[in-house]
């Protein structure tokens, strides 16, 4: 069986016990309508996707944290190819760009927080497919009548 990556099933919004079934129903994260729509069990393994009620109250956290993170990284690149001071109010440009940014990868950093939230409390099992597969095949046995 092929070893899943673990920074790429999670960039990939994958589930993260199985890192194969899609956590959201549309792949399309900028169809507003539909950017957080999730399947209520991972297609592949069966997994809950929302664990409780209220569950993804927590994911305004870890949202803010990689906000804060992007900012850091856009500030960055912005300093090294353009260069920052107080003087000339070039910071003013830096947070207009960076709000730009920011505003148009809120999809994305919405949908990558409920991942990482979800794998926060969910462990990989690499035979979570498999089960899932035994406990069908079981199910379909207990159907057949018996003569």
């Amino acid at each position: 069986m092929k070893k899943s990556n673990f920074i790429l099933s999670i960039l990939k919004n994958k589930c993260p016990r199985c890192r194969k079934g899609k956590l959201f129903k549309n792949d399309n994260p900028y169809d507003l309508k539909k950017v957080l729509d999730m399947h209520d069990n991972c297609p592949v393994c069966g997994q809950r996707t929302e664990l409780e009620i209220g569950f993804w109250y927590g994911t305004g956290y870890v949202s803010y944290v990689l906000a804060v993170m992007f900012s850091v990284f856009n500030l960055i690149w912005y300093w090294l190819i353009f260069g920052i001071t107080w003087r000339d109010n070039s910071i003013f440009h830096w947070l207009i760009v960076n709000g730009i940014i920011l505003t148009l990868s809120m999809p994305l950093l919405m949908r990558l927080s409920r991942t990482l939230y979800l794998t926060f409390y969910v462990g990989h099992d690499p035979e979570a497919e498999n089960l899932m597969n035994r406990r069908k095949v079981e199910k379909n046995i207990q159907k057949i009548p018996s003569s």
